[in-house]
């Protein structure tokens, strides 16, 4: 193992990433693949953040499994090529929540504070200069955000000019709410009240009742980090192909065993391991799942198609033994495309 880098002054050595969520907006790739472990341009989420974490001097993470936790182990192992000792914390029977994974995890966590992590967050927060603001201030709690980029679609954090959290909101274009990116710095305290194993959530229920009890303890780092959101198929797809484009415009790499017809069109699509795409068939903006075979002749354009191991749900349809959903209409992106 390498050494790690020299860790930067004020940053904890310890994170915990939040990888257990069932990933249900994300579905139906997420029945192949926990969210971490889906790759963005070749490579597993949860790779590229704990690499982050590693360049910002974070030494150990802590991920929480629970849904398809086999796919993070395998992308992630002991962490010894990214530079950082990952231990694993467990949920099962029951997902125990953006509060009630950390709580979970404490026994885990030495580090006062500690970086919390959001496991389907991609931006690039200046760690070093959160943790002086986070430590100068005093707060259990730092959230990171930016500007609200689309408050008619997500909810946001409510602050006052001094950047106390005041309060939490949903999809408001008139409430002058703040943007969480998945980045924090928590003290251990802000949990331990808590009883473990128990589910429970940080914006619905914890963080209200440490501001109501505790006003200020609860604060924002504003910044103007690059940020992807990859909550949906096509939010995935955007960032997947917009971080190719901050890449030099190159073709989005496929996975691991992928057999493409030298006829078959597949321009801007991504595809995972283990994929045959038949003669004549064509792709355009699509996510292709573990194991899939494109029959040849196929046409599909802006879908996620993965092998049905279930009935389709609600915006699902079935295919032959493929499982697909529409993602909807594209959003503006720079080309990226395979070479068949």
């Amino acid at each position: 193992m390498s050494a790690p880098p020299p860790q930067r002054v004020g940053v904890p050595r310890q994170a915990m990433v939040l990888a257990a969520g069932l990933g249900t907006r994300l579905r139906p790739l997420s029945d192949d693949r926990a969210k971490p472990a889906m790759p963005v341009c070749g490579e597993p989420l949860i790779r590229r953040i704990l690499r982050w974490l590693a360049s910002a001097g974070v030494t150990e993470a802590v991920l929480n499994l629970h849904h398809r936790p086999e796919t993070v182990a395998a992308a992630v192992g002991e962490g010894r090529d990214l530079g950082v000792r990952v231990r694993y914390s467990w949920e099962q029977p029951v997902v125990l929540g953006s509060a009630g994974g950390p709580r979970l995890a404490l026994p885990l966590i030495e580090a006062d504070p500690f970086v919390l992590v959001n496991g389907d967050t991609l931006t690039d927060v200046d760690l070093a200069a959160m943790s002086a603001a986070h430590r100068a201030s005093g707060a259990l709690v730092t959230m990171a955000v930016v500007p609200h980029p689309d408050p008619a679609r997500y909810g946001g954090v409510l602050a006052g000019p001094g950047g106390d959290v005041r309060g939490f909101t949903g999809p408001d274009p008139s409430a002058g709410a703040w943007h969480f990116v998945g980045v924090q710095l928590a003290s251990r305290s802000a949990f331990e009240t808590l009883t473990p194993g128990v589910p429970e959530e940080t914006v619905r229920r914890l963080y209200p009742a440490l501001i109501a009890r505790q006003p200020g303890c609860v604060r924002i780092f504003a910044t103007q980090a690059s940020f992807r959101d990859i909550g949906t198929p096509a939010d995935y797809l955007a960032a997947s192909l917009a971080v190719a484009a901050a890449d030099g415009g190159r073709a989005l790499p496929a996975g691991r065993d992928v057999r493409i017809a030298a006829d078959a069109r597949v321009e801007r699509s991504i595809l995972w391991d283990a994929v045959t795409v038949g003669a004549g068939s064509q792709l355009v903006e699509c996510i292709v799942g573990d194991g899939v075979t494109i029959p040849p002749g196929s046409r599909f354009t802006r879908a996620a198609i993965v092998r049905a191991r279930r009935a389709p749900a609600a915006g699902e349809r079935r295919d032959g033994d493929l499982l697909i959903a529409d993602l909807g209409p594209a959003a503006r992106t720079e080309p990226a495309s395979h070479q068949a």
